[in-house]
């Protein structure tokens, strides 16, 4: 049994039955079919033995927001219980046709994405194709499903690339021509670099969060690289495919390790892409030595790289005002990163640009468990709260770190979301 069997493990010697963990759980204050983290956690993990059925499967009801995990104060891993118990069922009887479609969004974006993704996005807003849906597969037909983009980031990518280059070859050539010094008004002067990992939901509905991490990081001096990359694995993960999702977090590795080996910082602008990288995959999947750890030492939020560059003295700050405030909701993989609130840290560094915390515990969307039919309206009853926030802010756009998040705050309230990036990207000057 390895490092990271035996921490999960071994923190169930260390619950004490207190219940805070199940007074905490939003998900258990809103349903009666989840008893409580402490219940299908710590209490229902010490019956689960290797080839016995799980004895609590109301564990599926768990949303995996880990607020368990944040105010448990002994440090149970109930979170990583849950998702272990979970993927154990799955094992048992297999992945329903829902969560496995639901679950693999790298392929469910590449067959949206392009040119026919209006005819998708009609397909999707189309109330007699939603309510089959529903009934078929068990996707609720008010679930807010993503917009698919008519072109990738990685597409555009390429041609900003291409740009770039050709910028700075026309630089270069005026400047032997002229007989002057290279110019670095077209490349960053330190030649850093950075790897972009964009994750599905930038690169097929939102590729406007990656134009603006994008344009931020080159703003501050570096060179953007784009890794070859796949899913993360989280959806696979919170569905019980651990098959899957190790699958997929390997060939991650695989495709980052040797940015990782050289230093060069791997950033992300999903909460929940670089959770996984961190620390979800290594440690509810039992994956550890040496090339996982080292990406998942060298894995960054991106907010979180740049308060870095900005303690440093590194950060340009040379922002324009924007003179707003604006309700902001810090989504529960972004908690769980356990870093404070660097999203917030930095824009308070914008003249003008005022935050307002939600303090909400989840907006109840979580991924893929708000999708689904059973779980819709306990998703919705969940971010309540939430959705009284940003509709009291008299506000007509709300921020938050994660995709699924964001499309859920729509939801529930009307009010356009957009990720932080893209207000350091507008305090820049930066047109998307």
């Amino acid at each position: 049994m390895d490092h990271i069997e035996l921490s999960l493990t071994q923190s169930l010697d260390h619950c004490i039955k207190c219940n805070i963990c199940t007074a905490a759980c939003p998900v258990a204050a809103v349903t009666d079919k989840f008893p409580g983290p402490k219940y299908v956690g710590p209490q229902a993990q010490r019956f689960r033995m290797e080839g016995q059925p799980t004895p609590d499967e109301s564990v599926d009801y768990c949303s995996g927001c880990r607020v368990c995990n944040q105010v448990c104060p002994t440090g149970v891993k109930i979170a990583e219980l849950n998702a272990r118990a979970r993927g154990q069922m799955v094992a048992e009887k297999g992945l329903p046709l829902r969560n496995r479609l639901i679950s693999h969004s790298g392929l469910v974006g590449r067959l949206s994405c392009g040119p026919h993704a209006p005819l998708v996005n009609f397909g999707l807003t189309f109330k007699p194709a939603r309510w089959a849906i529903d009934k078929l597969l068990g996707i609720h037909q008010n679930a807010p499903l993503p917009q698919a983009s008519s072109y990738s980031f990685r597409a555009w990518f390429k041609r900003h690339q291409q740009t770039v280059d050709g910028g700075r070859q026309t630089v270069a050539q005026q400047g032997e021509r002229s007989g002057a010094a290279p110019s670095t008004a077209h490349r960053p002067p330190s030649r850093r670099q950075v790897v972009y990992f964009h994750g599905c939901a930038t690169n097929y509905y939102e590729p406007r969060v990656g134009k603006a991490a994008v344009a931020v990081l080159e703003r501050n001096g570096f060179e953007v690289i784009l890794a070859k990359q796949n899913c993360c694995g989280l959806p696979l993960i919170s569905n019980g495919d651990f098959k899957g999702a190790t699958s997929a977090h390997e060939a991650n590795v695989r495709k980052l390790l040797p940015y990782a080996l050289k230093g060069i910082p791997i950033v992300g602008t999903s909460t929940s892409c670089t959770l996984t990288l961190k620390e979800e995959a290594p440690e509810i999947l039992g994956m550890h030595g040496d090339d996982v750890q080292a990406v998942a030492a060298g894995t960054y939020d991106i907010f979180e790289f740049l308060r870095d560059l900005a303690e440093r003295d590194e950060l340009d700050t040379n922002f324009r005002p924007i003179k707003r405030s604006l309700p902001y909701h810090p989504p529960c993989q972004y908690r769980a990163h356990r870093l404070g609130n660097p999203a917030m840290d930095v824009l308070a560094l914008v003249p003008g640009l005022r935050l307002n915390d939600s303090h909400a515990d989840c907006c109840g969307i979580a991924g893929t468990y708000g999708l689904k039919s059973e779980k819709y309206q306990i998703g919705m009853d969940v971010g309540a709260g939430l959705f009284d926030f940003v509709r009291d802010s008299g506000s007509d756009l709300a921020l938050c770190d994660s995709e699924t998040c964001r499309w859920q705050i729509t939801h529930g309230t009307g009010v356009a979301s957009k990720h932080p990036i893209e207000m350091l990207a507008e305090a820049y000057g930066v047109a998307l």
